[in-house]
């Protein structure tokens, strides 16, 4: 008998697909038998994860593309229907930050440089936004598809410092919820749209932020420590579980959905 985790033989889109957090659902999708597309802005950058997927026999394609250009994106799908003729999975995992959407330490928020906050708004609300018009109407047409964005723990805690992620962040949570609605309402109950909401995991983007270059924490890095009750940074292989369960007909009925994977950050009261 079938398992409702198997996701043998789906198709999948990532956004960001050779960054940290995508190339580890990659990796781990692709274990489960699913045939991949990722996408990144330069195609040179998934060498290593595409080389470790084909040495586990799995099979990838590595794709080009701007999140921010509906006309790149139909150009991705068009590729991708070419070649696996449907897609099941939508991951939009690519995001990211800007200095001077930050508020450092000895700066308040009106030295927010509203250029790079409009920027990390755009890259973060529209290339989840974007995507999921693109790629939706394909789930539309088709009858079924599940889209999983990646949210963050700046959206339910106030962090101090990432003004511009959060604000970017929790407007993609709302989009999520909103587009859940749509897609189940207008189109079918098997399209379902929900989020994942890493909690502190060390990546390019934040590794200097919270490590110091000799692997211990710095202030930043301690705080947060402190203020996770599992007592350490997450590892990219522990997003797994929550993705396979929302990928797969073991969350059928799961819509609108944010599910945390933080070590207990968002519970936690710190006394």
């Amino acid at each position: 008998m079938k398992s409702n985790f198997d996701l043998t033989g789906k198709v999948a889109l990532i956004t960001g697909g050779t960054g940290v957090l995508g190339s580890a659902a990659a990796l781990s999708l692709s274990t489960a038998g699913v045939k991949l597309a990722l996408l990144t802005t330069k195609k040179s950058n998934g060498d290593a994860i595409k080389k470790a997927i084909k040495t586990k026999k799995g099979e990838v394609v590595i794709l080009e593309g701007n999140v921010l250009s509906k006309v790149a994106m139909e150009k991705v799908r068009d590729v991708v229907l070419q070649k696996f003729e449907r897609l099941d999975i939508l991951l939009n995992i690519a995001g990211g930050n800007m200095p001077g959407a930050t508020i450092g330490p000895d700066q308040t928020i009106f030295d927010l440089d509203m250029d790079d906050f409009t920027k990390v708004t755009e890259l973060n609300l529209n290339g989840t936004v974007i995507p999921s018009l693109v790629f939706g109407k394909v789930m539309a047409d088709q009858g079924s598809g599940t889209i999983i964005n990646y949210s963050s723990m700046a959206v339910p805690r106030v962090l101090t410092r990432v003004a511009g992620y959060s604000a970017s962040k929790a407007a993609m949570e709302n989009f999520t919820r909103w587009m859940a609605v749509e897609m189940a309402t207008k189109f079918s109950d098997n399209i379902r749209v929900n989020a994942i909401a890493p909690g502190f995991f060390i990546g390019n983007q934040n590794r200097s932020l919270l490590l110091n270059e000799d692997g211990s924490y710095t202030e930043r890095g301690a705080d947060i420590i402190r203020n996770t009750p599992m007592g350490r940074f997450g590892e990219a292989n522990e997003l797994n579980g929550a993705l396979h369960f929302l990928c797969s007909d073991a969350s059928k009925f799961v819509t609108g959905a944010v599910i945390p994977v933080d070590g207990g950050f968002n519970i936690f009261s710190g006394v």
